[in-house]
């Protein structure tokens, strides 16, 4: 697929993007503590957005060093920056927003939807879990699942934002299997499916490859999988 916005897959849900004009946007830069993230990938210095799909430590990650390190944004539904800010992070840093609400930043907005998950940080509430919809000007949309299973309102935001690519998780326990993660391809029909959330930790057992094979029976929706670090857009 060719597109102006760069994009890489940096293990578990992480995701580093670049906008057309240059933005680097870091999606759950779980990263220090990943065992799949590679060393030279763990930490960055030219971030300038963090968006975070909910508040679980798998995802939220490195989020308030990054950000005091970087000086960067970081997008939230709205008890979760809260949260954030009760432990350090930069007022003038944080950006809260909630369900069916839309920012924008530069050439790109960003939309969160909803996830059927639960969310605490820190052993705290930290409000309900989303999907994050990244529509980038004059490009294409990015929509993250987050953490959740198979729901019906995946084909109304496929209707809806028209996603060329998405993030899928598809490890089981915590979240859908690869099943289900088919099935949402076909509600969403996006041309493009990034499987996430899997093989990071022992019970996370879904088999990208089964993911596939489901997926081509049920869409026409084509299965990439990256390998940690590994660029699969621009």
């Amino acid at each position: 697929m060719e597109t102006k916005i760069k994009a890489w897959w940096l293990g578990h849900s992480a995701f580093r993007l670049e906008s057309p004009s240059g933005k680097v946007i870091y999606i759950d830069p779980f990263l220090k503590d990943n065992p799949t993230t590679p060393e030279q990938l763990k930490s960055a210095d030219d971030i300038d957005y963090i968006l975070l799909t909910h508040g679980h430590e798998d995802h939220v990650g490195d989020t308030l060093e990054l950000a005091k390190a970087n000086n960067c944004k970081v997008i939230a539904q709205v008890e979760l920056i809260h949260l954030l800010k009760s432990d350090g992070l930069d007022e003038n840093l944080a950006v809260e927003f909630n369900k069916g609400g839309t920012v924008h930043f530069d050439d790109f907005s960003v939309t969160l939807v909803n996830a059927n998950h639960s969310s605490s940080f820190g052993g705290r509430y930290a409000g309900e879990a989303g999907g994050l919809v990244i529509s980038f000007e004059d490009d294409i949309c990015f929509y993250h699942l987050g953490d959740t299973n198979i729901f019906s309102d995946l084909e109304i935001y496929g209707e809806i934002y028209e996603p060329h690519v998405i993030a899928v998780p598809i490890g089981d326990h915590y979240t859908m299997g690869p099943q289900e993660a088919a099935i949402c391809c076909d509600m969403i029909n996006a041309k493009m499916a990034i499987p996430i959330h899997y093989g990071t930790f022992p019970p996370l057992t879904g088999d990208p490859e089964e993911f596939r094979s489901f997926t081509n029976e049920y869409s026409d929706t084509e299965v990439v999988i990256p390998q940690p670090g590994d660029q699969f857009l621009g």
